[in-house]
């Protein structure tokens, strides 16, 4: 099948390297705009390597644009991972239209931190999703739907990395031999079970230690790599990585209290649990520490409290 590839980071890399490797024809690849950097985005590196054609737009609006996609007779377009807008126009250009991957069970959770918020609202199960998109924000109808178990440990990186990637990778090139086929469902999203949240950032990460032990803890894994639960000691910034809940700490102390800083973790009192961060980031520092070595810098101490940020 006669395909154009638009994407972004790893996972569009391995998405093309996939469909080459399954036989596909790669009729372009439109990748992003090199950073400030100068370092190419991993799929235009990949593409480069295979000698295939590659576009670098800013925009897919205008005549142009839409004149260049048509021109290529694609049959299928490929979505893996794309935060740009494409026009409806050229969505609908190739014979099968367009088909587009997302981290959730749609229409539950769409929006650019599909991932983050299904953990942050201790959802028991989530999965990837290839749809057919259309002008909405992934609100097109379900071309194929895979689920998987969210482990009581996961965090994003591991909820990604360990299952949904790979999981997109393979229903990808199931969905392309259902279309094959001639019988590729189209299934309409049921709104009524639909949810959009923003991106996850800053402002939605900022821990509150008031709130029940169970939403703090899935707070801090729904945040972990990006953007980084946090709370605030002597005015500094301290993100907490790689979260474990384990039972609360006898005698009881006050929610936010840092109890032991040792090579295992930093463990801090919450309202009827203890969590414990593997890795934490006192910032301004911008690498991930062990809390025991911020205990020895002299940075941190149990029996600190920690703070919502603002409080």
């Amino acid at each position: 099948m006669r395909i154009a590839l638009i994407g972004q980071a790893l996972f569009a890399q391995k998405a093309l390297e996939a469909l080459v490797a399954h036989g596909e024809e790669i009729v372009h690849v439109f990748a992003p705009p090199d950073p400030p950097s100068g370092k190419p985005d991993p799929l235009k590196a990949r593409a480069l390597e295979l000698g295939l054609a590659v576009s670098q737009p800013r925009s897919f609006k205008g005549d142009a644009a839409y004149e260049h996609f048509n021109a290529l007779d694609a049959e299928l377009a490929v979505m893996a991972f794309v935060t740009i807008i494409v026009p409806e126009r050229i969505l609908y250009a190739p014979r099968y239209k367009s088909i587009c991957f997302h981290p959730s069970l749609l229409p539950r959770h769409r929006g650019a931190s599909a991932i983050n918020w299904a953990l942050i609202q201790g959802d028991a199960e989530t999965g990837v999703t290839w749809f057919w998109p259309d002008k909405g924000i992934d609100t097109g109808p379900i071309l194929i739907q895979k689920r998987v178990a969210i482990g009581e440990e996961d965090t994003v990186g591991t909820l990604y990395f360990n299952r949904l990637f790979q999981l997109g990778i393979d229903s990808m090139l199931e969905a392309i031999e259902i279309i094959k086929r001639g019988n590729a469902p189209a299934l309409v999203q049921d709104e009524s079970l639909a949810t959009y949240e923003p991106p996850c950032r800053d402002e939605h990460a900022g821990i509150d230690f008031r709130k029940p032990a169970r939403e703090v803890y899935n707070l801090v894994r729904g945040c972990d790599p990006q953007p980084g639960a946090f709370a605030e000691v002597s005015g500094r910034r301290l993100r907490l990585y790689e979260p474990r809940l384990e039972a609360a700490a006898v005698p009881p102390s006050e929610p936010g209290t840092i109890l032991s800083l040792t090579d295992e973790g930093m463990r801090i009192a919450l309202a009827g649990a203890t969590l414990v961060a593997g890795r934490v980031r006192l910032e301004p520092d911008g690498k991930k520490a062990s809390p025991a070595e911020l205990a020895a810098s002299g940075a941190l101490a149990a029996g600190t409290r920690l703070k919502r940020a603002g409080d």
